[in-house]
């Protein structure tokens, strides 16, 4: 469980309505049906027109990730390409083919793999960092759903809020009537912005902050697998591979 995430939603949430109450207001004030009827099914439609169909339930699946997922250990890994090197280093490369099985991420296997088979090492880089290329473009539009829906979603509830002018003028003659599409109006525009930069766009940063985490311990996988093809020593595999490290815990890795 992601500590941070859910204490920016309480926090960020509770010290809006916290604030509004201190002023005198009332929650059921903002709880607007037409309005969020109006602003939701509005940037979704748009999200849509936007994106494919898989794209967008993709970006739903990772949502949980800003949530429920825990930093990748990278300390795990390196002790575990250290383990190969060493290996490697008494038994010659192709005895890491017992391990394969013992291998749980696909990239780390199917470098092992072709490391196995005899590739050249320039060689599978390329067909590695070609797969991490791909992947890594797939994965950023994810983000880019969010922030999409960033953007539409405070320009919809200014429709919204047009709308509800436009019933104000059409029933000046009804308080009741002028007073709901004030409400309307009003709340409208309150959807749109709060939940672009409350939701989608703090979203998209997260999910950003989450790939980039995966994508480094891909490229420290393959750096580890290169190096123990090229024979490195595994004390020199582990200490390159603690660079790695330093790009993902800048702070902790200063203050050690």
């Amino acid at each position: 469980m992601d500590k941070s995430s859910f204490g920016g939603v309480v926090l960020a949430i509770g010290g809006i309505l916290t604030g509004m109450m201190m002023e005198g207001g009332r929650i059921g004030q903002i709880l607007q049906p037409t309005a969020a009827i109006i602003v939701f099914g509005g940037t979704i439609g748009a999200i849509l027109l936007q994106f494919p169909m898989r794209i967008v339930l993709g970006a739903l699946k990772n949502l949980a990730r800003v949530f429920f997922s825990g930093e990748p250990d990278g300390t795990a890994l390196i002790a575990q390409l250290v383990g190969f090197a060493n290996k490697a280093r008494k038994s010659g490369i192709v005895s890491l083919d017992a391990d394969l099985a013992s291998v749980h991420d696909s990239f780390l296997k199917q470098a092992l793999m072709l490391a196995v088979d005899g590739t050249d090492p320039g060689e599978l880089r390329k067909i590695m960092q070609l797969e991490l290329d791909n992947q890594g473009e797939n994965e950023e539009r994810i983000p880019q759903v969010f922030e999409s829906a960033g953007g539409y979603s405070p320009t919809v509830g200014i429709i919204g809020a047009v709308l509800g002018l436009i019933q104000v003028m059409q029933h000046l003659d009804n308080i009741n009537e002028v007073g709901r599409g004030i409400a309307v109006a009003f709340v409208a525009t309150i959807y749109g912005v709060a939940s672009a930069n409350l939701v989608y766009l703090p979203v998209a940063g997260k999910l950003k902050i989450r790939q980039r985490e995966e994508q480094v311990q891909k490229e420290m996988m393959l750096e580890g697998v290169i190096s123990i093809m090229e024979g490195m020593n595994p004390r020199m595999v582990e200490t390159k591979l603690k660079t790695f490290l330093t790009e993902q815990h800048p702070h902790a890795e200063a203050a050690k």
